[in-house]
């Protein structure tokens, strides 16, 4: 349970919580929303007691196990694996204890809650969520040190959701995600038992991962029952509402005060004058309906070519002959195009916008290009490119320095930059603005393609769906990386596989394409254990054997573990059965009759999670 109990909190003077009351009860999976800058992350730093409200409480009951995903990201020598394994705190200790404890009463108690911690699957529980997040199980053992910085993030997520906190705190979870693992993510958290709040913009977690959402604005925090779409639907439906009810207060007040306006002056009226002034007195005053600013994007529309807009030929690309990293690529784009290129993140799907683009050169093959072809490039890293020190307005002069003021203005209007906007240095600029001002100036040249290497990353909801409606307006060729699966359901009509060093056309939308996934993991696991083969060399061979007999092993203590621990919950709940049934249960206190009701039920809940792991082990050694 999260509890805030008329909490207020400022920063630098800006107020962000004013009287602020909400629960959280135990058990409840929240999406946070609200506009950038509006408080979100200030939220979980003040759950987590990193920081103190200014007034009012905050309350968490302190046995429960707070989970958020570490700022720094592990880069230390450490396995992965190991890694994510460490983060179970209560088992390392354990562990670590039951190598030097001597007294016998105390190692049995450690193994009984080793046992009931499900201690011996920890490192396949492990493994899953890797294999999840999009590690494949030949780099488990690598350690952290060996990946980039976006991969060390999906460890820490990793090691987060492994350690299975009463309370998950997750701050933009899917943003060094790709599309597969964001889909493992969603699947994962739609069977999340504990409390749940989540800061995300992808619309599609927030519908399928919550229950709740809470609505930041305004300073308050307001919560509304169901998914993204049904809060959206019924938020709106609440400010038309809004809107009548102060219409008909604005109505009467004129009314009324028409009638003292009329009467006041006059002595057989007075008395019914005042009566009426003292009436619009005690009317609630009529609060302002806020009605957040909406962000719009408008591409211009390009003059038509003939098709195909480019053909590429028997291509391969990488970085040198040692590198290829695409092979044997055949593909053409023509002007009605909306293309999404799928696939795990190292697969190759940036290199492909970049021959695309033009900035990497095919080291085989042929790109043909439409002679008068323009290509517009988006890429995230671009914004590190822009000028700290420069307005909007002014990056946008020094690419068309030719044209005039007013036409510029106009064009970076398109994008949400109105009067002070533009003239803002970049440096104060937010992550969605520098965004739009990379579409704003890749659009200039009214590009016949658009290149778009994950658009959305700092875009907020609205900014998504302004996208969304832009991308469907526009009247060239779209071709999209992006984890946002709202986004490439909406805008593209076609995926592109890059997978195993080639590109092909995915035959399906994203729904079987979310098959396509669930059915090659399967695959794979079956291929595992049929696995023998005939020209490994006999070394190869015994340490394959080794391993598989090290993994019987590790299921049969599995699930020898699960056995103990069904014995214990039946007797626990033949136990509370056997009290329950005696005549003078039902003269003890209220409490006491509730509080073991709830026992038995959760000792019951927990017996049939147990039966049910028993059963997935006992299908691992089959």
């Amino acid at each position: 349970m999260i509890e805030f109990n008329n909490m207020a909190y400022q920063i630098a003077g800006r107020t962000l919580y004013k009287n602020t009351t909400i629960l959280i009860p135990e058990g409840q999976k929240v999406g946070l929303v609200g506009k950038n800058g509006s408080g979100k992350t200030t939220l979980f730093r003040l759950i987590l007691g990193d920081l103190s409200p200014d007034q009012g409480e905050i309350n968490v009951n302190p046995k429960y196990k707070i989970g958020t995903v570490a700022q720094e990201a592990p880069a230390d020598s450490r396995s992965l694996l190991d890694t994510v394994l460490s983060a179970d705190l209560e088992r390392e200790t354990l562990l670590k204890e039951a190598k030097i404890a001597t007294d016998p009463n105390r190692i049995s108690e450690i193994y009984i809650r080793l046992a009931d911690i499900d201690a011996e699957s920890a490192p396949s529980r492990a493994a899953i969520i890797l294999s999840g997040l999009g590690f494949s199980e030949s780099t488990h053992l690598k350690s952290c040190s060996e990946f980039s910085g976006g991969w060390r993030m999906r460890i820490a997520l990793a090691a987060t959701l492994f350690a299975n906190p009463d309370i998950l705190l997750l701050d933009e979870p899917t943003n060094h995600l790709d599309i597969e693992a964001v889909i493992w993510l969603e699947h994962f958290l739609e069977r999340w038992r504990g409390t749940l709040v989540i800061i995300s913009h992808e619309r599609t977690l927030l519908n399928s991962s919550v229950d709740h959402i809470i609505h930041l604005e305004n300073h308050q925090l307001t919560r509304y029952t169901g998914g993204y779409n049904f809060f959206e639907k019924t938020r709106r439906e609440k400010l038309t509402l809004q809107s009548k009810m102060a219409a008909k207060k604005t109505a009467e007040r004129k009314r009324i005060q028409s009638f003292i306006d009329r009467f006041k002056a006059k002595a057989n009226k007075a008395r019914q004058a005042q009566s009426r002034i003292k009436m619009l007195e005690r009317m609630e005053p009529i609060r302002p309906i806020i009605e957040e600013k909406t962000i719009s994007f408008q591409f211009p529309h390009p003059s038509p070519l003939s098709p195909p807009l480019i053909s590429v030929n028997r291509t391969s690309v990488g970085y040198d002959e040692s590198n290829i990293v695409l092979s044997d690529v055949n593909v053409r784009i023509d002007m009605d195009d909306r293309i999404a290129l799928i696939g795990a993140n190292g697969n190759g799907k940036s290199t492909m916008m970049k021959m695309l683009s033009g900035r990497l050169k095919p080291m085989t093959g042929s790109i043909v290009k439409s002679k008068k072809l323009k290509i517009g490039y988006f890429a995230q890293h671009q914004s590190e490119e822009l000028n700290p020190n420069q307005s909007a307005f002014e990056h946008i002069l020094e690419h068309r320095p030719e044209d005039p003021p007013v036409r510029l203005r106009g064009h970076l209007g398109r994008f949400g930059f109105i009067q002070e906007r533009a003239e803002t240095k970049v440096k104060n600029l937010s992550g969605g603005e520098k965004a739009r001002l990379l579409f704003a100036l890749m659009s200039l040249e009214t590009p016949h393609i658009m290149l778009l290497d994950e658009p959305t990353n700092h875009l907020d909801i609205d900014s998504r769906e302004a996208l969304v409606e832009a991308l469907n307006i526009y009247e060239g060729a779209v071709i999209l990386v992006s984890h946002d699966i709202h986004l490439v359901s909406l805008v593209a009509d076609s995926l592109w596989l890059i997978d195993e060093g080639n590109c092909k056309i995915f035959d399906g939308d994203l729904t079987e394409y979310q098959k396509y996934l669930l059915d090659k993991s399967s695959t794979q696991k079956v291929d595992k254990k049929l696995n023998t083969k005939p020209n490994v060399s006999k070394k190869e061979r015994r340490r394959l054997k080794a391993e598989e007999r090290q993994e019987k092993a590790d299921l049969n203590r599995a699930l020898q573990a699960s056995e103990k621990k069904i014995a214990y919950l039946t007797k626990e709940i033949n136990l509370l059965e056997l009290k329950m049934s005696s005549p003078s249960f039902f003269e003890n206190s209220s409490e006491f009759i509730t509080e073991t009701q709830k026992d038995l039920s959760n000792t019951k809940k927990i017996l049939a999670e147990t039966e049910g792991n028993w059963l997935e082990l006992q299908e691992g050694l089959e």
